[in-house]
């Protein structure tokens, strides 16, 4: 889905661009380890969460779901930097799509800096549509308007949160950034991928890990 407004930035000296509404999400292959950091498996479906020395602005304090990740890259979407200035009604609007005032309302965040106008939908499994990608057994990606009509008219998935944009990574970037202690890594759970207090998503992210922000260390680890 796209918005007719603008994009913002469309590329990042860490990003990878996309074409299509729908991200060129790397291919999964099975069993497949990481090229680089600490070993085990790619960490599509976990969460990111920045380092208190991250220096990209852009990035600091994010909490980030890592939607896809082989070694051809990766792609998630930020989950805790709110839009400002558009609200799902006016999205709609922007769209045309029916009804108004919807019957529900998703959620809206600056997924990342590569194709800001264009949406996309992290949602539980609960519903899909033929666009819909299949991130882990729990949650979906889709780009489509489908997802947006179903949610307006009142149905949909039972949770979701519409992010504008993504964050993109090329091959062994993000492995490159994991080792320079740039990111943690944690599983999720729902009560954080669609929490709708964004102010302290990061902190209660670290808090999974058992870590308190103003002592850690610019050591990597990962859950």
């Amino acid at each position: 889905m796209a918005r007719r407004t603008p994009g913002a930035t469309t590329s990042t000296p860490d990003s990878t661009d996309a074409a299509e509404a729908r991200p060129r999400a790397p291919r999964r292959r099975r069993a497949a380890k990481r090229p680089a950091g600490s070993g085990g498996d790619y960490l599509v479906g976990q969460l990111l969460i920045a380092m208190p020395s991250m220096q990209d602005p852009r990035f600091a304090q994010s909490v980030i779901c890592l939607c896809a990740h082989s070694a051809e890259g990766a792609m998630g979407l930020v989950l805790n930097k709110p839009i400002d200035g558009i609200s799902f009604d006016e999205l709609l609007r922007q769209l045309e799509l029916e009804p108004h005032p919807p019957e529900r309302r998703l959620r809206l965040v600056q997924g990342g800096p590569v194709e800001g106008g264009r949406g996309f939908v992290l949602h539980t499994t609960d519903w899909s549509s033929d666009g819909s990608m299949r991130v882990t057994g729990e949650l979906a990606l889709t780009a489509s308007l489908d997802i947006l009509k179903a949610v307006a008219g009142g149905g949909g998935p039972r949770q979701g949160v519409l992010a504008l944009g993504y964050a993109g990574w090329g091959p062994g970037q993000l492995e490159d950034e994991i080792q320079r202690n740039s990111w943690l890594s944690v599983s999720p759970d729902e009560a954080l991928l669609f929490k709708e207090e964004a102010g302290s998503m990061w902190r209660q992210a670290m808090a999974k890990l058992k870590v308190d922000p103003l002592l850690l260390s610019n050591a990597a680890g990962h859950a």
